[in-house]
């Protein structure tokens, strides 16, 4: 009998959800509600019926998931009868409070409310989803699933900054790491295409999407990450500067008079691909650069470098990498990105084969050579799958 678990995600001013059968993956349904609080929203609801788009003004976050309420009465399945057991709910930051799953209750509440600082832009609308699901179904048991979780192996030298020992014990400033499920999810379908236990697998996972980030995984268990403190560090992102000399914020504020808040925002919503060519869609920069635009293809080479960076990096974290793995929407669908930051390494024992790189597929595959060394995969990512499941083993302890 099939497990369903409704998956929430819920953004500053949109609301994701995908009802989820926690044991095969399959999704038996799937929306978006966007621009909560404008007057211009949309509702996409994709069912047993195909898909339906309409406009849709919510004004909160309740409006948003009470819309997601009648149009799986409308257009299937109707909740009250497929068996949900439990409702699974996304959340950014959870802190060093919490490398696992857990169940929503007051306490849980109050500790993401605390974090808040750590996450202004997620952490509040991810309490907004926890608290609107909680009054419409109070019945089922709710589960948090945090970006941060799967980042709680870490190691002291990798989590640590070199910054007075105070800024860490007394403000929370250290290394997180995000897109967690992401990277759960993909190390262990990596594991299973090797035919290898988890426990016995090396692997450099590459996020590699809007936000990108990269993580070393040592038998199961992160080790490393690119992403820090905030989503903002390491690699190049769509519209995030990624790694930068941290005096650019003083020289900025000495040189133009601009606020840290400025700054700030302008590092994570006008830097990265956008920064550098003035867009953040990696398909409209390749279209660009074959019309042979040189701020595209710096942009591109700067991305690419940055990954192969990592990558250097991590394989000398780990000692012995197993594979690479590339995810997520532009990892998953650019064979030029990935040939250009895998280009000539096959001294590290990492050789692309350009005919499996570039064939049209969207399966999990090997892209590699048969000889190649480290073993360099493509693996869709499904955290929706993964965020069911993990609820999935909170109300039904094995």
């Amino acid at each position: 009998m099939s497990a369903y678990v409704l998956v929430i995600n819920a953004g500053s001013s949109s609301l994701k959800y995908s009802l989820v059968d926690a044991d095969s993956g399959a999704a038996a349904a799937s929306g978006l509600v966007e621009r909560i609080g404008e007057s211009e929203g949309r509702h996409t609801h994709r069912g047993p019926q195909g898909e339906t788009s309409a406009a849709l003004t919510a004004s909160s976050h309740e409006d948003a998931l009470q819309a997601a309420i009648d149009a799986f009465g409308t257009y299937g399945p109707a909740l009250d009868q497929v068996g949900m057991v439990a409702i699974g709910h996304r959340v950014v930051h959870g802190g060093t409070y919490f490398a696992e799953p857990a169940l929503i209750d007051d306490e849980l509440l109050t500790r993401v409310s605390e974090l808040i600082s750590l996450a202004p832009l997620h952490n509040p609308a991810n309490l907004a989803g926890m608290r609107v699901a909680l009054r419409l179904f109070p019945d089922l048991p709710q589960v948090a699933v945090f970006d941060t979780a799967f980042h709680q192996t870490l190691p002291p030298a990798a989590h640590t900054y070199a910054v007075p020992h105070e800024w860490a014990t007394d403000h929370g400033v250290r290394r997180y790491g995000f897109h967690g499920t992401s990277h759960a999810f993909v190390s262990a379908e990596a594991a299973r295409m090797l035919g290898r236990p988890p426990s016995d697998v090396n692997l450099v996972v590459l996020h590699l999407g809007n936000g990108c980030s990269a993580t070393a995984v040592r038998g199961g268990l992160s080790v490393d990450t690119s992403m820090g403190m905030t989503p903002l560090e390491g690699l190049v992102m769509g519209t995030r500067s990624g790694d930068l000399d941290p005096a650019i914020h003083a020289h900025l504020a000495r040189e133009l008079g601009w606020s840290l808040d400025k700054i700030d925002h302008l590092l994570n919503f006008g830097s990265g691909l956008k920064g550098l060519a003035g867009d953040n869609d990696f398909r409209e920069l390749s279209r660009r650069r074959a019309a042979g635009d040189e701020l595209a293809q710096l942009a591109f080479d700067v991305f690419c470098y940055r990954i192969k960076k990592y990558v250097g990096a991590y394989y000398a974290a780990l000692g012995t990498v197993d594979a690479i793995v590339f995810t997520a929407g532009i990892g998953e669908h650019d064979a030029a990105m990935r040939a250009a930051a895998l280009a000539n390494l096959d001294r590290l024992g990492i050789t692309i084969d350009h005919d499996r790189n570039t064939a049209s597929c969207t399966d999990p595959r090997r892209i590699s050579t048969d000889d190649s060394q480290v073993a360099v995969l493509v693996i869709p990512t499904n955290e929706e799958w993964q965020i069911a499941r993990e609820t999935l083993g909170v109300v039904r302890p094995r």
